[in-house]
């Protein structure tokens, strides 16, 4: 049995307090994967497959630059690149599953882990509506109250309601019975918008599965479904458009099926 992997059932809530107020609060679920687990986990479950059509899935693909890559292995080659690739041993992936072979992931969360099982780095892989996907490769140091923070320069195009000059505070309780995965998007001014998903730990089970299924109807209908209808709002209440720079429209998109 595989004791690493888990589903996570909890909230998205953002909250925009500039130049007006917007909240929004969705039921979610995600799955956290460790790497080497992902092939005995579609195995031994009905309800979950990789790199095929069920009910819900993972798809390497959806979170690699090169098609014929092992995921692992790019992950690893990010975090070299940075220098925080010696140590690590392990890699667990914090995501949306696709359901019914469909899906969007705003923010997947890759948690990177030593021999001794102790976090040493995250990618913060962040996805926009255009298809598009940047990596914040960061290290990670716990605190003493367990969280970890780390902060980062916005460097992709993510929402047309934001501008491009703007700084990220991340900060993360790392999956254990709860997880809290957020981010403050930030000014010179201060806080404009905060986001956050917290959820609870379930055993990955196909009757934990189906459940949450059950229980998440935004998510099954789709989460692109959710974050037009917000777009929507947003607009009838006069928020500024920032379009893409033609400079940004070239970045890297997600390995193709």
């Amino acid at each position: 049995m595989t004791s690493r992997s888990a589903l996570y059932a909890g909230h998205v809530v953002h909250d925009r307090t500039r130049p007006k107020r917007h909240h929004l609060r969705y039921g979610v679920f995600m799955l956290l994967l460790d790497l080497d687990e992902v092939e005995a986990l579609s195995a031994r479950l009905r309800l979950f497959s990789r790199k095929a059509w069920n009910l819900i899935g993972f798809h390497d693909r959806d979170h690699l630059d090169d098609p014929k890559a092992s995921l692992k292995d790019e992950i690893l080659a990010k975090l070299a690149a940075h220098g925080l690739a010696e140590r690590v041993a392990s890699i667990r992936v914090l995501t949306m599953p696709r359901i019914l072979g469909k899906g969007f992931n705003p923010l997947t969360v890759f948690f990177c882990h030593d021999a001794q099982d102790r976090l040493v780095a995250t990618v913060h892989a962040v996805r926009n509506t255009f298809g598009q996907r940047h990596d914040y490769v960061m290290p990670a140091r716990l605190g003493l109250d367990g969280w970890v923070e780390q902060e980062a320069g916005k460097a992709f195009y993510v929402s047309p309601f934001l501008p491009m000059n703007l700084r990220y505070d991340f900060e993360t309780r790392p999956p254990a019975e709860a997880v809290s995965v957020g981010v403050d998007v930030l000014d010179e001014a201060g806080v404009i918008l905060s986001a956050t998903f917290a959820g609870e730990r379930r055993s990955l089970t196909d009757g934990a599965i189906l459940k949450a299924l059950l229980g998440h109807p935004w998510q099954v209908a789709g989460i692109l479904v959710a974050i037009h209808w917000e777009a929507i709002k947003i607009i009838l209440k006069g928020f500024r458009y920032y379009p893409q720079d033609k400079a940004t429209r070239g970045l890297r998109r997600p390995a193709a099926s």
